[in-house]
């Protein structure tokens, strides 16, 4: 049987594997066949928009790409194979983590999705934070609820669940209330004992707001919390309907915990080990290291989340990333444009990464604030994306680019330094993936540079967090009985797969030193930017 032969046998008889992923602008679906290869994919563009002061997304929109995504790789699956996408072996979702989706009894959403990309929270982490004695990000959806507590909102008593984007969605599909510990930790700290929310932290929170006379306990609205591996429910015929309008996908198929992208990641690049850690890199950049034991402190820096597996691991988060830098590669495509050249997207980016590999090494005395929306590793609330320079800069397009490329990561780098350099945190392998290393070698190089460590990529890099997902769907159907996730993945997805280790340049190294330090002294200015206007 040939290759093509065994993939179409594959999908006729509903052995093949499907994992989404909403990210921040896309949403990605793939297939994969038993060997865990993609064989189909689908996607859609979408963009968190600014409402009242809210970064959101529409229900609508949540459903249109769900379901646009989907057609697009059944469609893929037609044109390439001849044959008609019916069945599924299993099905996984995944989404941006964090965020705040409030439901009532009806199933109605209470108020507008309030995404991972709002820094409206300051004052419910900070007394939450203090509460724990454990590090509680704006992000988190504790944060949101006790955030929309303090401000007394009418909408909190009618709570009936509160979940987050993918727990919203495999909910709807499955009508099962779960998500996976790793999705878990972003909404309420984890015992990593129990593989369950913190029962005594969760007994501080009831305690903390009982004055109120609401009418639920905290617990009873969190969705259940679920290890890989295990299953998480089934598609209905409802939920078929909601995901393939086309009417052809069967009903009964088995789904595995939702994860959030950082789970997703983490198992993409085989970083589910202890000493193992990934950077994730697109809209927003988070690197994430499992750790072989507690830190020694409370870092308000450091968020502490678990492996979808339900491992301790230590994550630092930044809400912007490579938005500013993709506004510029638009705005030379527009200046392209005006002399009726059509740049091809990939090869503009591509043209302009290479070539900020030829400026200075510190950046010619150019600093990009890259900064969309707060950041609160930095403790800004808003963000304004900024550029300065000195008049003695070497002003051109190679440093240009390459200050935006070091902006992309210089936040990440401030938080990992504190893991790296104060707590003495070690290391094995870090992986990147996402958007930043898809030109060879140059976000690697430039993350190499911002963590002064050997950088991998794998050869499936580009894959993203929706192949991740469908691994992780992929694990709960075949593995073997007490079989962990680690090994699942060493044995049976990496075992032949493709890497290639880029050592850092101690020359990069020293100028993102240098980099970092200009960048935050200008982070001054980027305050007074806010204020201003």
């Amino acid at each position: 049987m040939t290759k093509r032969e065994k993939i179409i046998s594959c999908i006729q008889e509903g052995r093949g594997v499907l994992g989404i992923e909403f990210g921040s602008t896309r949403i990605k679906a793939v297939l994969i066949d038993e060997n865990h290869n993609p064989i189909a994919a689908g996607d859609h563009e979408w963009e968190n928009r600014l409402e009242n002061g809210v970064w959101t997304y529409r229900l609508e929109e949540i459903w249109e790409g769900l379901q646009d995504s989907y057609d697009k790789l059944a469609e893929d699956v037609k044109n390439t194979y001849q044959i008609q996408l019916t069945r599924l072996g299993a099905i996984g979702f995944s989404g941006m983590m964090h965020g705040y989706m409030a439901f009532d009894r009806e199933e109605k959403l209470l108020v507008p999705f309030r995404t991972w990309r709002n820094t409206m929270t300051e004052e419910a982490a900070a007394v939450l934070s203090e509460c724990f004695a454990f590090n509680i990000p704006q992000r988190w959806s504790i944060a949101h609820l006790y955030q929309a507590i303090l401000k007394g909102e009418e909408h909190v008593e009618k709570i009936d669940y509160l979940s987050t984007l993918a727990g919203y969605i495999h909910w709807k599909l499955t009508g099962q209330r779960v998500v996976g510990i790793g999705e878990a930790s972003g909404m309420f700290p984890i015992d990593s004992a129990t593989g369950d929310y913190d029962a005594e932290m969760m007994q501080k929170f009831d305690a903390l707001v009982a004055d109120k006379g609401f009418p639920w306990k905290l617990r009873e609205i969190l969705p259940k919390v679920l290890r890989a591996g295990e299953m998480a429910g089934a598609l209905t015929k409802e939920g078929a309907r909601l995901l393939d309008r086309s009417g052809c996908l069967q009903p009964g198929v088995p789904l595995c915990p939702p994860e959030g992208d950082a789970g997703t990641g983490m198992t993409a690049t085989k970083s589910v080990e202890k000493r193992t850690g990934n950077v994730s890199a697109g809209t927003s950049v988070f690197a994430m290291i499992v750790l072989e034991k507690p830190l020694s402190a409370m870092h308000r820096e450091i968020d502490m989340v678990t492996t979808p597996a339900g491992d301790p691991v230590a994550m630092v988060h930044c809400n912007n990333c490579t938005s500013d830098l993709n506004a510029w590669v638009g705005l030379f495509a527009e200046f392209a444009e005006c002399f009726d050249i059509k740049a091809d997207k990939n090869t503009l980016f591509s043209t302009l990464y290479q070539k900020a590999m030829e400026g200075d090494k510190d950046c010619g005395g150019m600093i990009a604030c890259n900064y969309y929306s707060g950041e609160p590793v930095t403790g800004l609330e808003e963000g304004r994306p900024m550029f300065l320079r000195r008049p003695d800069s070497h002003l051109g397009l190679a440093n240009f680019m390459r200050s935006h490329l070091y902006a992309s990561l210089a936040t990440l780098k401030i938080g990992l330094d504190i893991l790296l350099k104060e707590e003495d945190v070690k290391i094995d392998s870090i992986t990147g993936h996402g958007g930043l290393f898809k030109t060879k070698g140059v976000g690697q190089s430039i993350l190499a540079a911002a963590m002064n460590a050997p950088i991998s990529v794998m050869e499936t890099a580009g894959e993203g967090g929706a192949w991740g997902m469908a691994l992780l769907a992929a694990y709960m159907l075949s593995k073997k009985d007490g079989q962990s996730l680690g090994d699942y993945l060493d044995s049976r997805v990496f075992a032949e797969r493709k890497s290639e280790t880029m050592e850092p340049d101690p020359a990069d190294v020293a100028g993102f030193e240098t980099y970092t330090k200009q960048y935050q002294a200008c982070l001054a200015a980027e305050k007074a930017a806010v204020q201003a206007f």
